[in-house]
């Protein structure tokens, strides 16, 4: 066989090849885009695990589901966008920094005490917390959100504290948690338009007993748990610190459960729309939830309720943003069982 007879059997065989060797169209199938883990990605880009995961938990990088539910990992493509920025390490450093109390307080230029006071009014809101020695919580704050608030707020840093502030104080209010668990909640439902994920975000703030009440059936309880979103990175590790946030993430004020149970369960009616909750006994009908990139912001497929206000009036002197019509919200009260405060 001469060598062009070689060569034509060659070509001759390659545009033969079998479908499993091509992909639709006869074009051979595309590579999946090359993914790292996070430790070796927290390298690339020059930051500590600790900021690497804040900047996850923030959506400023994106992070991708590993093959059999493994832990997240990241495409190349995006520790190269992120390379590409100006500033880069710094700015992306600079936008995952925290501080505590005191640093707080210097930052702002103001005594600890002011800033206490402004945090428990819930005029700035804590981005994650850890357990000191004593086991007490310390919340953490990004130093950007303040810079911002004392741009946009510079009344609230000098002078007398506001009447309305002062009498919400002096009647023990602190919204740290409460800031803290709204914007965990809004974080994790940015990372799913899956309604059964979305249901079950809602649901984490609610004890067992809450929980039962709205979602009545045990297979949809049990389908919420299999299905609910972890944050990606950043876990508690110890007991303490588990059992901490645990605590911290259920809702403890009767206004703040009312308005959880009133999200989770316009979050339900979309789910059950969407699909029913498997049985024992399913083939599999029922779809998992779809895995998805996390960081960026995914199209929701529907109008979603309404958000938790970030702050109290006392510190925006905005009115609350109501979650559903009043018709509407007194036909969901009814469902909900809900007496109000004070119910015996």
């Amino acid at each position: 066989m001469t060598v062009k007879e070689v060569l034509r059997a060659h070509s001759a065989a390659h545009e033969d090849a079998s479908p499993e060797t091509k992909g639709e169209g006869g074009h051979a199938p595309s590579v999946a885009p090359a993914t790292i883990a996070a430790g070796r990605a927290s390298q690339e880009l020059g930051v500590r695990r600790a900021e690497f995961e804040l900047a996850v938990h923030l959506g400023l990088i994106a992070v991708t589901g590993a093959p059999g539910g493994g832990r997240p990992r990241v495409h190349e493509d995006e520790i190269a966008r992120l390379r590409e920025q100006p500033g880069f390490p710094d700015a992306l450093v600079e936008r995952v920094r925290t501080v505590g109390t005191a640093q707080a307080a210097a930052l702002l230029d103001i005594a600890p005490a002011r800033f206490t006071r402004l945090a428990r009014a819930g005029c700035v809101s804590p981005v994650t917390f850890y357990l000191n020695r004593y086991r007490a919580v310390v919340w953490l704050y990004l130093a950007d959100e303040l810079a911002a608030f004392a741009a946009r707020e510079p009344e609230l840093l000098a002078g007398r504290t506001p009447p309305g502030m002062r009498t919400m104080l002096e009647s023990g209010a602190d919204w740290r948690a409460r800031n803290w668990r709204s914007q965990r909640i809004d974080r994790l439902l940015d990372r799913t338009t899956d309604p059964w994920a979305r249901t079950a975000v809602q649901a984490s703030a609610l004890d067992p007993v809450q929980l039962a009440e709205v979602v009545d059936d045990p297979y949809e309880r049990a389908y919420l748990v299999r299905v609910r979103p972890e944050p990606v990175f950043g876990r508690p590790g110890s007991m303490a610190a588990r059992e901490a946030m645990a605590e911290l993430m259920l809702a403890d004020d009767p206004d703040e459960i009312l308005w959880r149970r009133v999200n989770l369960t316009l979050e339900l009616d979309s789910a059950r729309e969407d699909r029913p909750a498997p049985r024992p006994g399913d083939d599999g009908g029922a779809r998992a939830t779809p895995p998805a990139r996390t960081g960026a912001r995914p199209r929701a497929v529907r109008p979603a309720p309404a958000a938790e206000p970030a702050a109290p009036p006392a510190c925006t002197r905005a009115s609350r943003p109501a979650a559903v019509g009043r018709t509407t919200r007194k036909g969901l009260l009814a469902r909900l069982g809900w007496r109000g405060r004070g119910a015996g």
